[in-house]
């Protein structure tokens, strides 16, 4: 995780982004606070990268690249306004002991790459180039499905497709079908027939962009619709508001990258 003490909207890289809207950095601080507070109330243990004035969108972790066993695939933004991002993510990979896969095509980390089970779902359509994917599938040796964004409101894979359960044969995702082309929403339906459909107005406040650990899922507590369904499946919703985040095109996820040694 990155504390957003520099975070601020000066430019618009995304749908959610407005230069004139105010935005309040105590508020981001205090809102990302309490998602690191519960982070920590869950057992998890929190890493943070230090983070970098002028970088105002490094509070998205999860764009800073994929980790697997122990080998980070750094990211290559689309942006020149996050580009600097990727050199200081792999710098603190590889400061904290990880193998480090410079990347040679464009891509956004975890933003549009998910582990569900030993399969890879890969974002492409805004941010990341499908070529990443190849890259990526080389670089851990595992299965790569493309998955082809729509609505430039949900640019990253994060955003509209959310892993429930990552274990190997009892895989679960939620997601937003109107997210996805055709051909993708066909792979979604065939692999996952048991996946939970998110409404719009839920998916309209990123309410997919959530972490689970397999029970406990955390979400946009504005979600309620989510939260229900989730408890219906038996899982724990836990609802944090990073409102202020929000304004910068992310949420939970976004504010989280996994680190699997």
């Amino acid at each position: 995780m990155c504390k957003p003490e520099h975070f601020t909207v000066v430019y618009r890289i995304n749908p959610w982004m407005d230069p004139a809207l105010p935005t309040d950095t105590s508020l981001a601080v205090r809102q990302w606070q309490t998602l690191y507070d519960v982070y920590i109330s869950l057992g998890f243990d929190v890493k943070l990268i230090d983070p970098i004035e002028g970088l105002p969108d490094m509070v998205y972790a999860a764009n800073g690249g994929m980790v697997i066993d122990g080998i980070a695939y750094g990211a290559s933004f689309t942006h020149p306004e996050r580009q600097p991002e990727g050199p200081a993510y792999m710098k603190w990979f590889g400061d904290n002991g990880f193998t480090v896969a410079v990347p040679e095509e464009i891509n956004e980390g975890e933003g549009d790459f998910l582990l569900v089970g030993d399969t890879i779902l890969a974002g492409t359509g805004f941010r990341s180039d499908s070529r990443s994917h190849q890259e990526l599938g080389r670089v851990y040796n595992r299965e790569v499905i493309t998955l082809t964004l729509i609505n430039p409101s949900f640019y990253h894979l994060d955003t509209a497709l959310a892993v429930l359960d990552s274990t190997p044969g009892q895989e679960h995702i939620a997601y937003l079908p109107s997210a996805f082309d055709a051909p993708s929403l066909a792979i979604l339906q065939e692999r996952y027939p048991d996946a939970i459909i998110v409404n719009e107005t839920d998916a309209a406040i990123l309410g997919l962009n959530s972490y689970s650990d397999g029970l406990n899922v955390v979400i946009a507590s504005r979600a309620k619709d989510f939260e229900r369904q989730l408890i219906e499946h038996g899982y724990n919703p836990i609802g944090v508001d990073l409102s202020e985040l929000l304004l910068g095109g992310g949420g939970v996820k976004c504010c989280t990258l996994e680190l699997r040694r």
